[in-house]
């Protein structure tokens, strides 16, 4: 009985599994909307990194009070004064440029503030 069974079930399986063989117009259909969907994707990708780094925490050290600007790596309240009394920066990495923040320190918090 479990012979039959399972050879029914093995009948039914492989009657399902017959290779199909799609003519060029379909492969050239299916191609095109996997093509399409992909760069679809593609386009959601980089609209979601560029709303990431839109929405990234940087501090403009042009604005920022003493206590944003502390909240960055290696920024104490002796260095956010000296940031603050040295301003207005045109670029961010002026603050090494100024001898505000030496360059080790400057690379740390580099990707976190901007100059506007």
């Amino acid at each position: 009985m479990n012979r039959a069974l399972v050879g029914i079930l093995a009948m039914m399986v492989l009657a399902g599994c017959r290779p199909s063989n799609p003519s060029p117009g379909e492969i050239r259909q299916n191609t095109a909307k996997a093509t399409q969907d992909a760069v679809q994707d593609a386009k959601a990708v980089g609209q979601g990194v560029w709303d990431g780094l839109k929405k990234s925490k940087t501090v403009n050290i042009n604005t920022a009070p003493a206590d944003q600007l502390e909240k960055l790596p290696g920024i104490d309240a002796a260095r956010a004064k000296r940031i603050i009394r040295d301003r207005p920066y045109d670029r961010p990495d002026d603050l090494v440029k100024k001898g505000v923040v030496p360059q080790a320190e400057y690379d740390r918090i580099s990707g976190q503030v901007v100059a506007k």
